[in-house]
């Protein structure tokens, strides 16, 4: 994704996306004598041979053997400058990471690491799609509203098979953003595989900033009064309930919740807003650690604002609702407050933790997965519907949308 959820040290997406990803290996154990080590190399090879730090049964000898026979045998095929030692170690790293077979598990270089804290300042050029694995290949979780990619036709479920003209077989999340983004004013193509058409689509996009929108009201001449969530930022909750006011003082009682193409975002911010439909101490969503630890539960503040008020909700949801988006949906869902209308969501239910390994360098890993109310877990194919709506791009072309017109039956009925 070219966009990442602002969450300083906790992510549960973003998906986000929001996703950050790269190459990977083990911790290092033993000696190599023969070359110069960098400092970051002495510190691993000391740290490895400590008895706290050398996980047990591990030989690390194929490891140093190989790292020995490639110093001593090996001609770059080009005159490209030599590789530094620690260059060397964090592509062992990362090749770690990777093996965990997680994408969301990933190691940051120090250039990979700047340009994460960049994510996460919002300091960045980038054309507005959330991105993230799907089947491993890389697929496009939501166009942002009003930025390059939504205006230029890039929708949800499009898989993205170059960039430029890189292929994308085998690349990871982060190595995607790290090409997507760029300065603010250049340009990238990006050739896309959408599903229904034989022939690939060809975009290119000029690099901006992206301010992404929050959040959409709309009273309609029927009655329905239908909110438009975009993400879950640290000020969604705050105009959520902006929004709920007004749907209250308009004297609507039937209310569409629109969270498809919303790529999550904050978790705080997905609990707060379903704390305004629940009463105090309904789990909104368990935070699983396996054997790692007990499970935190996450449960309603008891703002349950519309208790009593004859309250008739329908949620729209679809393959780019995602991480926060699924936890407010599942918990509505499941505590019966509104009916799901639309296609399974994403499917981005874990938890990540910001690690820093040295100063400039970070490891970002799950820790942890996300449960509903019921003990389902989102990643286990997303949250499904209550009613299964689809809509064609022919569609969405003429202004024709079908699954707002179920959620509409719905929610009058």
């Amino acid at each position: 994704m070219d966009q990442t959820p602002a969450v300083p040290y906790r992510f549960p997406v973003f998906g986000t996306v929001l996703a950050i990803l790269f190459v990977a290996l083990a911790f290092i154990g033993g000696l190599y004598i023969g070359y110069e080590k960098s400092e970051h190399v002495a510190n691993f090879a000391s740290l490895a041979t400590s008895a706290e730090a050398a996980p047990e049964g591990v030989d690390f000898a194929p490891l140093w053997k190989a790292w020995s026979v490639l110093e001593e045998k090996f001609v770059p095929a080009t005159t490209t400058e030599p590789i530094a030692s620690d260059d060397k170690l964090w592509g062992i790293i990362e090749g770690l990471a990777e093996s965990y077979g997680d994408p969301y598990t990933v190691f940051m270089p120090p250039v990979k690491a700047a340009i994460f804290e960049e994510d996460i300042r919002g300091e960045f050029g980038g054309v507005g799609i959330e991105i993230g694995m799907r089947n491993e290949i890389l697929t496009v979780i939501a166009p942002l509203k009003g930025t390059p990619a939504g205006n230029a036709g890039i929708l949800t479920g499009d898989k993205i098979v170059r960039i430029d003209d890189t292929s994308t077989e085998g690349i990871t999340v982060d190595e995607a953003v790290t090409k997507i983004r760029g300065e603010i004013g250049t340009s990238v193509k990006l050739t896309i595989a959408r599903e229904g058409e034989n022939e690939f689509k060809e975009f290119t996009l000029t690099r901006a900033k992206i301010e992404v929108p929050t959040i959409d009201t709309e009273l309609r001449a029927d009655g329905v009064f239908v909110v438009k969530l975009y993400n879950f930022t640290a000020t969604s909750p705050n105009l959520f309930r902006n929004a709920l006011k007004e749907f209250s003082e308009s004297g609507s009682t039937k209310l569409i919740l629109d969270l498809r193409g919303n790529p999550g975002g904050y978790l705080e911010a997905a609990v707060d807003m379903a704390s305004f439909f629940l009463p105090g101490g309904k789990i909104i969503v368990t935070e699983d650690y396996g054997k790692n630890g007990d499970p935190k539960e996450h449960r309603s503040k008891g703002y349950n604002v519309f208790e009593g008020k004859n309250l008739k909700m329908v949620i729209l949801v679809n393959g780019g609702s995602a991480s926060a988006s699924e936890i407010l949906a599942g918990a509505l869902q499941q505590h019966n407050v509104a009916k799901l209308v639309g296609n399974n969501t994403f499917g981005k239910g874990s938890v990540q933790e910001l690690v820093k390994i040295t100063p400039e360098t970070s490891l970002k890993v799950t820790v942890a997965r996300w449960l509903t109310p019921n003990g389902t877990s989102i990643s286990d194919g997303g949250v499904k519907p209550d009613f299964e709506v689809s809509i064609t791009q022919e569609e969405v072309n003429e202004g024709v949308d079908p699954q707002l017109e179920k959620a509409l039956e719905v929610v009058k009925n």
